[in-house]
C-alpha cells in the first residue's frame, strides 16, 4: 500500500441497532489516529450513497459529538436495503476510485459482507489499490464464524426484558400473550426471551425457532396443555417459523403479505403472524383471554436498553478493522471470538468466507422438546446481555383462612 495521505470511506447498510453507531466511531476515531489517512469520508444511506456519490467529511466532525453519536442508536449516516449485484458492486468501485478511496469500511450483515466481497475482487480486477474490510452488525445474530455479533446484545436485552414484563403482566390478568419477534432464520433473538425467567412457571412456557418444524396442530397442542397446567400461557415465536416445506406460517394463515426488495415475504413490521396464531387459539381451543403483540421495530435501535458488554464491542470492531487495514494490509472481516469464561478477542476472517452466508442456532441450544432452550443457550447469552439486568419479585402471601367457605 501507498505511504502517501489516504481517503477512507465508511457507511452503514441493513437495519439499524442499537450499537451500530459505536462501530462507525471507532472507525472514524482510530482512522485519525493514523498519520497515513488525510480524510475520513462517511456514505448517506449505505451503498446507495456511494453509486450516488453523496458522502459527508467526517473529519471535520468533533470528537465530542462523535462520542456522543456513538451512544445514540440507528445508523446515523443512514441506512439502505439495497442488495447490490455484480453491476451494481461495479459502480460502487467507479465511484471509490473516482474520489481516490483506499480504505472501504462497510458495516452490516450478510449482504454488506457479500458486497465488501465483491467490491474488493473489483479492485484486484482493476489492480487498484484499496483495501475492504466488513465490520460484523446484525440483531439476528446470523453471521458464521463469529461468536456473536455487534446489535444482537442489546436486541436481546430487550426481547429478555420485555418477555419479563409480559410475563408479570400476563400473570396478573391469566390468559395467552404471543409476541412474536424478529428472525426469519435464525432463532437467537426469540430464543433471548427465556433469559427474561426467574421463577420455573414464569413465561415465555413455549419457544418457536425457525431452526425447527412449526406444525400448527402441535402448536395448539402445547398452548392447551400448558394453559390447563398454569392457567395461562406466554408464548415467544420467530417470525420466520414455516413448516416441513420451508413455507413462511405467515404466508400459509395471511391472504394478503407484501414481499420485500429480495423477493421474500413481507415478516418484519407486520402484525399478522401474532393476529393469525391469536386467532387460531381462540377459534380452536375455545380460550377467551387471548392477546398477541409484534415487536417489529422496537428491538432494534430501543433507546436505554443497551448492553453495555454490546456497546463496548461495536467500539471494538470498529477500530480493529481500522487496525487490520492499516497494519494487516489485506481485505477481510472483523469477527468476535470468546475466550475464558466472558472476554473477546478479533480475528480478520476471509471474506469469502462469511459472505452471503447465514447462521442458524447450534442444535445444543434447542431443547428436545423444540419449544424451549438449553442451559447451554443460557450460559452463552448472559454474559453478553450485560450488567444492571432488572430483576422481578413476588410477594410470599399467607392464606387466611375462610369463613364462608366460598371458592
Amino acid at each position: 500500500m501507498s505511504a502517501s495521505p489516504t481517503k477512507i470511506l465508511v457507511a452503514q447498510g441493513g437495519g439499524p441497532t442499537a450499537v451500530i453507531n459505536q462501530s462507525l466511531v471507532g472507525v472514524v476515531l482510530e482512522a485519525r489516529r493514523h498519520r497515513g489517512i488525510d480524510l475520513v469520508y462517511g456514505a448517506r444511506h449505505g451503498v446507495r450513497g456511494i453509486v450516488n456519490e453523496d458522502f459527508v467529511d467526517l473529519t471535520q466532525e468533533t470528537s465530542h459529538n462523535l462520542e456522543l453519536v456513538a451512544g445514540t442508536p440507528a445508523a446515523a449516516l443512514g441506512s439502505t436495503r439495497d442488495k447490490p449485484d455484480l453491476a451494481y458492486c461495479q459502480e460502487i468501485f467507479k465511484v471509490l476510485q473516482a474520489h481516490g478511496i483506499r480504505h472501504f469500511f462497510n458495516i452490516g450483515g450478510n449482504d454488506s459482507s457479500d458486497t465488501t466481497r465483491i467490491v474488493a475482487d473489483e479492485a484486484r480486477r482493476a489492480g487498484y489499490a484499496l483495501r475492504c474490510l466488513h465490520i460484523p452488525k446484525t440483531i439476528d445474530n446470523d453471521l458464521v464464524l463469529n461468536d456473536h455479533t455487534p446489535g444482537f446484545p442489546s436486541a436481546a436485552r430487550f426481547v429478555a426484558q420485555a418477555f419479563a414484563g409480559a410475563n408479570l403482566d400476563n400473570a396478573a390478568l391469566p390468559g395467552v400473550y404471543v409476541g412474536v419477534v424478529m428472525g426469519r432464520h435464525a432463532g437467537f433473538l426469540t430464543a433471548a426471551s427465556a433469559l427474561g425467567k426467574k421463577f420455573p412457571d414464569d413465561g415465555p412456557h413455549l419457544i418457536y425457532v425457525p431452526e425447527r418444524v412449526f406444525e400448527l396442530d402441535r402448536f395448539l397442542a402445547d398452548v392447551k396443555a400448558t394453559h390447563e397446567r398454569h392457567g395461562r400461557c406466554v408464548i415467544a415465536v420467530s417470525e420466520g417459523i414455516h413448516d416441513a416445506s420451508g413455507r413462511p406460517i405467515a404466508a400459509q394463515l395471511a391472504k394478503d403479505l407484501e414481499q420485500d426488495a429480495h423477493g421474500n415475504v413481507q415478516l418484519s413490521g407486520s402484525g399478522a403472524l401474532a393476529d393469525l396464531l391469536c386467532q387460531e387459539i381462540k377459534s380452536r381451543l375455545g380460550i377467551k383471554r387471548v392477546r398477541g403483540d409484534t415487536f417489529g421495530y422496537l428491538q432494534r435501535s430501543f433507546v436505554g436498553c443497551v448492553s453495555d458488554v454490546d456497546a463496548r464491542e461495536a467500539r471494538e470492531v470498529g477500530e480493529k478493522a481500522v487496525q487490520f487495514a492499516m497494519w494487516g494490509d489485506r481485505d477481510g472481516s472483523v469477527a468476535i471470538k470468546r475466550t475464558g469464561f466472558y472476554s473477546a478477542d478479533y480475528e480478520l476472517l476471509r471474506l469469502e468466507a462469511v459472505a452471503g452466508k447465514t447462521r442458524t442456532m447450534d442444535d445444543a441450544f434447542i431443547a428436545p422438546s423444540g419449544t424451549d432452550v438449553t442451559d447451554a443457550f443460557r450460559l452463552y447469552l448472559r454474559p453478553l446481555l450485560g450488567s444492571g439486568m432488572p430483576d422481578a419479585f413476588r410477594l410470599r402471601p399467607a392464606p387466611v383462612p375462610k369463613v364462608l367457605g366460598r371458592a
